[in-house]
């Protein structure tokens, strides 16, 4: 069942690539459903809150008409950051999926380990699930971008300053 739920939060980030979005895409399960679905789209709606984990997290919470989501587990493609992990601690979540890791980024394994600290909640973590196919995504896409990005013109921070 694990893949299952990967595989729809694949789905997810394979959208967010297609916009030109960082493909992560984000799941939330209770018991057999999914009640939360979220992709990244930061660019899209030009707000760095706007992250896979926490769509899918505002939208379970709306499904299930409150906050805590104690008894749901979160799929995502890349491990969490630092503002997704804190959101995922103050929801309450009790079991983290997720695909790859992110050795810049990565709150959970990475970077350091939020969920270890000595927060009242930690929730259970698995890392490596279908972390293949969830890398090979990322890395296509940031493939994909540096050769678009070699024929653009350098962004110039000196024409940008304020007089």
């Amino acid at each position: 069942m694990e893949n299952t739920y990967m595989l729809e939060a694949l789905a997810l980030a394979r959208e967010a690539a297609a916009e030109g979005e960082v493909p992560v895409g984000c799941v939330i399960v209770r018991g057999d459903r999914i009640v939360g679905r979220g992709r990244n789209r930061r660019e899209t709606d030009k707000n760095a809150l706007a992250h896979a984990e926490i769509e899918a997290i505002n939208d379970a919470c709306r499904n299930l008409g409150g906050w805590r989501l104690w008894d749901c587990t979160l799929y995502v493609t890349l491990e969490p950051c630092a503002m997704c992990a804190g959101a995922i601690l103050n929801a309450r979540i009790k079991r983290v999926v997720f695909g790859a890791s992110d050795k810049k980024y990565g709150a959970v394994n990475s970077v350091c380990s939020l969920f270890s600290m000595e927060f009242n909640h930690h929730p259970e973590v698995e890392s490596g699930v279908m972390e293949e196919e969830s890398a090979a995504l990322l890395q296509s896409f940031f493939q994909n971008l540096r050769l678009e990005l070699k024929d653009r013109p350098k962004w110039n921070k000196s024409i940008h300053k304020e007089n």
